[in-house]
């Protein structure tokens, strides 16, 4: 089963493909079915909390799921995949959660990772439909400089304690008609990121515009970005694999979600075979 076949059978979405106030899940709605998946699969995935904090009388939770590759002859690659660090931004929460259901039926995808998967790092903006945290701060313009939201504090203790080899975070763009993606860390991440692309087209186009959210794009590409933005910690070496994949926000949600699938799949096949053919040289 390829990517695409397997994302077409996904429940349909919200009316006009948007997630209205009216028809947005809550987060039990939308995690119950994913942890009920979990439970009923076999060791190599595992949910669990990356912690909890508590906003007024409500306490909030960042959920975390790995996925465990059977592959032992070498050391793991660690990835980690984030989504939903923008609350009004569901099609990454979808998608990633669309895109650990195909793995777990393609297994052989994921033999050589330990896949770390953050599906919803700001569940108060998720509630309230906001791209901000319930604090009103924009979390993805917080880390590493000694933020106190306690959702940048927890993504910045996984990523310090994991070392990941890789790093790719789920995004949507409202002034944007297609697909693009930021590029930074190792030099292998552009060669990622364009095959990536090109996998995706399949369910939504590139923007090829030259300019893209005020940065210069290539193809689609951009080797810049925003101050604050969830990076590895600074000066990490070796410098991992960072791609930041952004869909078109008013695009269907069903399509935005095909594409993430598509682009992540490339990604883990790619960079597998890199690093392989690295090794051999």
């Amino acid at each position: 089963m390829t990517a695409l076949e397997y994302t077409n059978t996904m429940a349909p979405d919200p009316p006009h493909g948007r997630v209205t106030e009216k028809s947005r899940r809550s987060i039990k709605e939308l995690l119950l079915p994913l942890f009920v998946h979990v439970g009923a699969s076999g060791q190599n995935l595992r949910a669990d909390s990356v912690g909890f904090w508590r906003v007024n009388a409500d306490r909030y939770w960042m959920p975390r799921l790995i996925f465990r590759g059977t592959q032992s002859e070498e050391p793991p690659i660690k990835l980690a995949i984030f989504a939903g660090i923008h609350g009004d931004e569901p099609a990454g929460v979808l998608a990633v959660i669309d895109f650990l259901r195909f793995i777990e039926e393609n297994p052989i995808l994921g033999r050589a990772y330990h896949l770390y998967i953050y599906p919803l790092c700001n569940p108060t903006g998720y509630e309230d439909g906001t791209r901000e945290s319930r604090s009103g701060k924009d979390l993805n313009r917080e880390f590493w400089h000694g933020s106190s939201e306690p959702e940048v504090a927890l993504i910045e203790q996984e990523l310090i304690r994991h070392n990941f080899n890789g790093i790719i975070a789920l995004h949507s763009d409202d002034t944007s008609d297609g697909l693009y993606g930021f590029v930074r860390g190792s030099t292998l991440t552009e060669l990622l990121l364009k095959p990536a692309l090109a996998a995706a087209e399949a369910a939504l186009p590139v923007n090829q515009a030259a300019v893209i959210d005020g940065f210069h794009a290539v193809n689609g590409i951009i080797h810049t970005a925003y101050d604050g933005i969830l990076t590895a910690p600074p000066g990490t070496r070796p410098a991992p694999m960072e791609i930041i994949l952004e869909s078109p926000h008013h695009a269907p949600l069903h399509l935005q979600r095909k594409a993430f699938v598509l682009a992540v799949t490339e990604i883990i096949r790619e960079y597998r075979r890199m690093i392989s053919y690295s090794a051999d040289l």
